[in-house]
């Protein structure tokens, strides 16, 4: 059985974050109109993508999580992965002959969020499923790719450029773009939400 394999709605239970609880405060650069647009979902209908990069604890995984949240509120099918684990599971599903069926999965998905883009370099394995993921998406599905190497340094994670071109043209030039900066880390806006709803001020 694949594991990880996880909806959005059995994982939103650990990040206490919705839309509205996005932090627009001067400590935060962030795009409030752009987060608003996706917010409405239809990123999603038209078949557009987002990218969300910055430092650690800059709020990229509660951001994607809260699009996500969002999405399933309104009806759409949405999987989350982080791309470590999604390339594993891809692994495994090539060896128990079932790559095509767990292909088709992430095909007909919604919305899929990838998190974790950038980690490392990819081999040229990874790099021509990677690939394959975009291109089975690209006018299907929207996809949010969340990861501390911004987009414009992705061409450095491919060792082949021909395919480090071809995920770039189906990921980015359709994709909203959401740099994130910030001094104070979403995990601690996270724990003072919980904090504030177990202890009203």
């Amino acid at each position: 059985m694949l594991k990880g394999n996880l909806y959005l709605d059995q994982i939103y239970t650990t990040t206490y974050l919705t839309n509205t609880d996005i932090d627009y405060s001067a400590q935060r650069t962030i795009d409030k109109q752009t987060v608003k647009i996706i917010s409405t979902c239809n990123f999603i209908d038209q078949k557009l993508n987002v990218i969300i990069s910055g430092k650690t604890g800059a709020g990229k995984t509660y951001l994607a999580c809260a699009f996500g949240n969002n999405a399933c509120r309104q009806g759409y099918t949405v999987k989350y992965y982080r791309v470590p684990e999604l390339l594993l599971e891809i692994q495994y599903a090539k060896s128990e002959n079932i790559y095509g069926k767990f292909m088709a999965g992430l095909r007909k998905t919604s919305l899929l969020i990838l998190d974790d883009v950038g980690l490392k370099s990819y081999s040229l394995e990874e790099s021509r499923d990677i690939l394959e993921i975009a291109e089975n998406r690209y006018n299907r599905g929207s996809t949010i790719l969340s990861g501390q190497v911004s987009h414009t340094n992705w061409y450095d994670l491919f060792p082949d450029p021909t395919i480090a071109d071809a995920v770039m043209d189906r990921f980015v030039h359709n994709s909203y773009i959401l740099a994130l900066d910030s001094k104070k880390s979403m995990r601690a806006v996270a724990a003072e939400k919980i904090i504030r709803d177990i202890i009203p001020v």
